[in-house]
């Protein structure tokens, strides 16, 4: 990132980050879909225990998933670049005798020197600078047979106007400022950026809110928000 957007990202984060286990709070959607953001890599293992599984989870924020993980059994290691995302994810997971290791770092080049049997990155790509530079680089840190998991946002009409004017703006699902539609990835370019390396194409799936229903649920829709998982041969 240039440094007065790495600075904006930062400071945007930082400041929220006493936020992150407020269910009712700013960051109160993620808890709703934290569920099926589990079951998801669940899936993707083809519902296999996770127990000492060596898990990645790049852009942590407070720890939701990672604490999660780390209750089935998995080894995590949780990375965000905001410090204050850092302080607050130890400090609750320790509260509850977790042993998560938890790492400040600018995930754009922070290099690792082991590797991963799963490596998530839920919602960090829309706010990366260079996310295929981002992704060629790290999945250098998976294992053979190893599970890349990534949620994003599309790149359209549609989910400009959901993810932005409506969660950000009218429902204040989320703190306003922090998508910018110019980052948002349509799917197929992440899988072409995969294509003729040792990462095979493995799933695609779309995050939907029902209304009816008032929940959120995994769909074959993925014109907003979406999952899409690589397996490394």
């Amino acid at each position: 990132m240039k440094s007065n957007k790495k600075n904006k990202e930062y400071n945007f984060f930082n400041k929220l980050s006493e936020e992150w286990w407020d269910e009712n709070g700013k960051f109160g959607i993620l808890h709703k879909i934290r569920p099926l953001r589990i079951e998801y890599i669940l899936q993707q293992l083809n519902n296999k225990k996770v127990k000492n599984l060596k898990i990645l989870d790049i852009g942590c924020g407070g720890g939701l998933v990672s604490e999660s993980l780390s209750k089935l059994g998995a080894v995590v290691t949780g990375i965000d670049f905001a410090e204050n995302n850092i302080r607050v994810a130890k400090q609750h997971s320790a509260k509850l005798g977790l042993k998560i290791d938890y790492k400040i770092g600018d995930i754009e080049k922070i290099k690792l020197k082991k590797n991963f049997d799963v490596i998530i990155a839920f919602e960090v790509l829309e706010h990366l600078n260079d996310w295929k530079k981002f992704l060629n680089q790290i999945k250098n840190n998976l294992n053979k047979n190893g599970i890349f998991i990534i949620s994003t946002i599309n790149r359209n009409l549609l989910s400009k106007y959901t993810a932005i004017f409506i969660a950000e703006n009218l429902l204040r699902w989320i703190p306003k400022g922090t998508h910018d539609y110019n980052k948002f990835i349509k799917p197929n370019e992440i899988i072409d950026n995969f294509k003729n390396t040792d990462l095979i194409f493995n799933d695609l799936t779309g995050l939907v809110y029902d209304p009816t229903e008032l929940r959120w649920r995994l769909s074959k829709n993925t014109m907003i928000n979406y999952f899409c998982s690589f397996k490394k041969t």
